[in-house]
């Protein structure tokens, strides 16, 4: 052999042999260190997507032959009380045998209870939009035939209501038959009691200067709930009356005062109580009950007076 071939045969063995040596020695510290290193834990939190609710219209008559459900629903939006466009045939049908049931027996009642969960805004004129809801769908009811003197509408809270895309609430509101109780007289005593409250103790409306706005206390609403169920039972008429402090000119404090009747007539309407019911007219600046030297007297003034009859 020669000599350069025992050279390179040398230098063959040394790389295998620093080769077998890496493997063995370094590759294991380095597999030892991966081992050891610490695991890190994400703190991401996926939130879990919740189903949407869906309530059918579902009616049972338990001292009767009805018994009714319809996989549609009334919809609503998120904080909203006015019902979607996408009141569907079956649920027109169904409507149409609630009417029949209805109009065979004198004694039937008809219950709607409006849902509302917590997290919601109540922009309407009642106590609440569970309330709110009860009564457009009452107003749809009416609409298809069934007098609103068989109706009777409530809202119930209800944190369970999950909204499906695009905020839509499915079928927030709940049915019942029931027949008229024996001592429903009662009933019509304090319904009759309530509005005579109204015509006695009127609910007034204050505007800013110039503006008409309307802003409602809880006390409000609730007399705004009593009205709607006065004109629903009894047929009242709701007059709107518009007033002004002395600022400006008499004239232009008529039209003023006539805008912040109508305006309220408005937002009556949009509430859900009928426009055939509702009268308005303007009293401007002449008749103050309080002082329109001051500003609070003309704050006071400046309102509109809503009454029945």
């Amino acid at each position: 052999m020669s000599k350069k071939t025992s050279y390179l045969l040398g230098i063959l063995l040394t790389i295998i042999v620093g080769t077998f040596l890496y493997w063995n020695f370094c590759s294991k510290c380095n597999c030892d260190k991966k081992e050891n290193k610490p695991k890190v834990e994400s703190n991401i939190v996926v939130p879990e997507l919740q189903k949407a609710t869906k309530f059918p219209f579902k009616i049972k008559d338990p001292n009767g032959s009805l018994s009714l459900k319809v996989d549609g629903n009334f919809n609503f939006k998120k904080s909203n009380f006015v019902i979607l466009d996408s009141v569907s045939e079956n649920l027109n049908n169904g409507i149409l045998k609630v009417k029949e049931y209805l109009d065979a027996d004198g004694n039937k009642r008809f219950n709607i209870t409006g849902y509302y969960s917590s997290d919601e805004t109540n922009d309407s004129a009642f106590p609440n939009l569970g309330l709110a809801r009860a009564n457009s769908v009452k107003n749809y009811m009416v609409s298809k035939g069934i007098s609103s003197k068989l109706i009777n509408t409530y809202g119930t809270l209800n944190d369970d209501l999950v909204p499906g895309e695009n905020d839509i609430l499915y079928g927030p509101v709940g049915f019942d038959i029931l027949t008229k109780a024996d001592d429903s007289s009662e009933e019509d005593k304090a319904l009759e009691a309530a509005c005579n409250a109204i015509k006695e103790n009127p609910l007034v409306l204050h505007f800013n200067s110039g503006r008409a706005s309307i802003n409602l206390t809880p006390e409000q609403r609730q007399k705004i709930a009593a009205i709607s169920k006065c004109v629903d039972k009894l047929g009242v008429r709701v007059e709107l009356e518009g007033h002004t402090d002395s600022t400006g000119d008499a004239n232009n404090n008529i039209i003023l005062g006539q805008n912040r009747a109508d305006f309220a007539k408005g937002y009556f309407i949009k509430n859900g109580i009928p426009s055939s019911n509702i009268d308005t007219s303007s009293k401007g600046e002449a008749e103050p009950v309080a002082d329109n030297a001051t500003k609070e007297g003309q704050a006071e003034n400046r309102r509109t007076v809503v009454t029945i009859k």
